[in-house]
C-alpha cells in the first residue's frame, strides 16, 4: 500500500526564559508554544502561539518564529524526541 503522509506535526512549550512577545492587531501576545511541521521534503516548519498579556482569550493567531540558537535549538531537539516517540507509537 502505498501512503501519502501530508505532514507530521506536533506542539512544544517553549521555556519561560525563551519566550518572547509580539503584537498583532493592537494587542501583545507572550509566545507560550510552538506547532513545528515536518514536511514532505523533510525540512521543518513552525508557528508561535501564545496569549495575550492584558488576559482573556484573545484570539488563536501565528506568530513568526523568533529565529535564535536557542530556540533553533528547542526546534530542532523538539523534533528529534517527537522523531522518537513516533517510532515507538503503541498503535491505535
Amino acid at each position: 500500500m502505498d501512503i501519502e503522509i501530508n505532514a507530521l506535526a506536533f506542539n512544544v512549550a517553549i521555556p519561560e526564559h525563551l519566550r518572547w512577545r509580539d503584537e498583532r492587531r493592537g494587542e501583545e501576545f507572550e509566545l507560550q508554544s510552538l506547532t513545528v511541521r515536518l514536511l514532505p521534503d523533510g525540512s521543518l516548519a513552525a508557528k508561535a502561539y501564545g496569549k495575550p498579556v492584558a488576559g482573556g482569550r484573545g484570539a488563536y493567531v501565528s506568530f513568526a518564529v523568533r529565529r535564535s540558537p536557542e530556540i533553533d535549538a528547542l526546534i530542532s531537539d523538539a523534533a528529534d524526541a517527537a522523531s522518537r516517540r513516533w517510532a515507538a507509537h503503541g498503535g491505535l
